[in-house]
């Protein structure tokens, strides 16, 4: 795809709190502004990154409305409105929308195991009740169970204004078989960095990325390097990169990212129970990646 819809990197922004654990708006809209200095074509907000679990609705739609005003049309703004109910989620992303976001994003519902026809109508119900782009968003490894490909693709094909999906699904011949049959237009974003490459070369878009937050440049060169067809510069970087893609999700996402940009001298505060912060050892690995990388 040669103008993507929302751009190839886009960034599963973090949720800043303070020293009490509240939001910090302030912290948000200036992180904004770094990512995009740094090469964000967008920004997923209260996404997995962004601890949507632990951030309840009223909060949320004061994060929204903070990075909607501090990028102020300069890039896509997405937000993460799905749930694992469906009225919830219709509900609550009418209210995001009048929030001016360019789309929303939307997981699959996690706990409740529905079936695949399940799936289906979860997604075709958020679609049908707002007016903006939808993304999928896949995370078997989060949610339980998998959309498959043939569930994607029926979504995808009745809902126009469903635009894509975060991939975030190692299997590449579930990427390969979304991208044979999806509609014109439809694009796949990989939702884990390592996956980035492989899945471009597929004829994916680009990535929902957590390594922007501190490697964001030497990635987007990386990412515009595939696309315009430079593969081995691309390789070259993917592989430098990879320590840091790894050392990033040594233990759950977003803790190491979190004390990466603490380690850069942008903290944004710790995380919420029930996830801690990075222990000492986890540190010292991970300043000893970053230095390694080049990027402390």
């Amino acid at each position: 795809m040669t103008d993507p819809r929302f751009g190839r990197m886009l960034t599963a922004m973090v949720t800043p709190f303070d020293a009490e654990g509240a939001l910090d708006l302030p912290r948000a809209q200036e992180l904004a502004h770094k990512l995009l200095s740094e090469g964000s074509d967008g920004i997923i907000v209260c996404g997995t990154t962004g601890e949507s679990p632990t951030v309840f609705y009223d909060r949320k739609l004061d994060l929204f409305r903070a990075i909607v005003e501090a990028v102020d049309g300069r890039v896509p703004v997405i937000a993460n409105a799905g749930d694992n109910c469906t009225d919830d989620s219709v509900e609550f992303a009418r209210k995001v929308v009048e929030l001016g976001v360019d789309a929303i994003m939307a997981v699959v519902p996690y706990y409740n195991k529905p079936p695949q026809e399940g799936l289906y109508q979860h997604f075709c119900t958020i679609a049908n009740s707002v007016d903006v782009p939808v993304i999928l968003y896949n995370i078997p490894g989060r949610c339980v169970i998998n959309m498959e490909p043939t569930t994607i693709l029926r979504v995808a094909h009745d809902c126009p204004n469903v635009v894509g999906v975060k991939q975030a699904n190692p299997d590449l011949s579930e990427t390969t078989a979304i991208l044979a049959d999806a509609p014109d237009g439809f694009e796949v974003w990989s939702g884990d960095d390592e996956l980035t490459l492989p899945m471009m070369s597929l004829g994916g878009t680009g990535v929902i990325s957590v390594i922007s937050h501190v490697a964001g440049t030497r990635f987007k060169e990386m990412i515009d390097s595939q696309a315009a067809g430079n593969h081995t510069h691309a390789l070259r970087i993917h592989l430098e990169l990879m320590p840091l893609m790894k050392t990033l999700f040594m233990t759950s996402n977003p803790i190491m990212v979190k004390k990466a940009l603490e380690l850069q001298g942008f903290p944004v505060g710790g995380v919420r129970l029930p996830l801690v912060p990075a222990d000492t050892e986890q540190t010292a690995e991970l300043t000893r990646v970053m230095k390694g990388v080049g990027v402390l």
